[in-house]
């Protein structure tokens, strides 16, 4: 049954608007976690929206598995594009964070899945795989389904999806922690942005803690990752935020975990989230660039 059938009538419209507004928030995760771009995630959901429009959706019987075959052949299409748009891209590229609300981290498995740590994780993905993984792992899709959303045959995406997992399983975060210490490795941040107290903060560094900043070019960052407890450590002292400002940095929700909403005379200038294993931060992530922070102005609902 082809995406684009005849244009459908007033009724029809209807029925098709309240089935997209029914799975808006779950397309809407889907094409994030595939793109780790909340601005292009809803370009994916307008693209849908279109090709949904003109569905004669007397033939479907399953509406919500429709939807996301659209929404995933548009997704896969959007990051072929984000591929070479990344390639020039200026410094390290961070996920485009989000204020999420608190029923993101309810779920837990839905908050692992959209975490800064494991979208950089599904970086190392390529294309087919990312989408075979997200529709297998997170949305809990059979076999069939994925199949006919990536344009292959079931055997070969039982493949991928086994590649996939594996790839992932060497990659992603082990022995996550507790939400108390994710919220005591913020917490730490917190105090260092704000009074430049920085030994709570140095006594929880992992060893081999990985710090990533995106400016995009547009504000100053990290030119590139900073490895290793003592050069992160350099790194603070030295003053990763302005010394010259009034600061302020405000405990939130990023991504159905805690996250710093840093402001610096009184204007949002950055996100901070971490990455936590076995109580000790692996990874902070500090997002500056102005055109990723439309997203933490207000709360991003998602769901699966």
């Amino acid at each position: 049954m082809s995406e684009r059938s005849e244009q459908s009538t007033g009724p029809s419209m209807d029925a098709a608007t309240e089935a997209f507004v029914v799975h808006r928030n779950l397309l809407f995760t889907l094409a994030y976690e595939m793109l780790g771009s909340a601005a292009d995630a809803e370009d994916v959901l307008q693209e849908t929206w279109l090709r949904w429009a003109g569905v004669d959706l007397g033939p479907v019987l399953d509406q919500r598995a429709y939807l996301v075959r659209i929404a995933t052949r548009q997704a896969l299409k959007r990051l072929r594009t984000l591929g070479r748009r990344k390639e020039s891209y200026v410094g390290p590229w961070l996920p485009e964070p989000l204020l999420t609300a608190p029923d993101v981290a309810d779920d837990v498995e839905l908050a692992d899945s959209v975490s800064m740590a494991m979208l950089l994780v599904m970086e190392t993905l390529g294309p087919t795989e990312r989408a075979v993984f997200v529709l297998r792992e997170v949305f809990d899709l059979d076999y069939e389904e994925i199949a006919q959303a990536v344009g292959r045959s079931p055997s070969a995406v039982r493949q991928i999806a086994h590649r996939a997992r594996s790839h992932v399983a060497t990659r992603r975060p082990r022995n996550t922690g507790s939400p108390a210490e994710h919220r005591a490795a913020i917490e730490a941040f917190q105090r260092a942005v704000e009074t430049g107290e920085l030994q709570s903060l140095l006594d929880i560094l992992a060893p081999d803690v990985v710090a990533l900043s995106d400016g995009g070019g547009i504000r100053h960052a990290l030119p590139r990752p900073v490895v290793g407890v003592g050069n992160v450590a350099r790194l603070l002292a030295a003053g990763w935020w302005r010394r010259d400002a009034e600061r302020s940095a405000e405990l939130v929700q990023i991504n159905g975990g805690p996250g710093l909403l840093v402001r610096v005379d009184g204007e949002i200038d950055g996100v901070v989230a971490v990455r936590v294993e076995n109580g000790y931060v692996t990874g902070a992530y500090h997002v500056r660039n102005p055109e990723k922070l439309s997203y933490v102005r207000r709360e991003t609902a998602m769901s699966r």
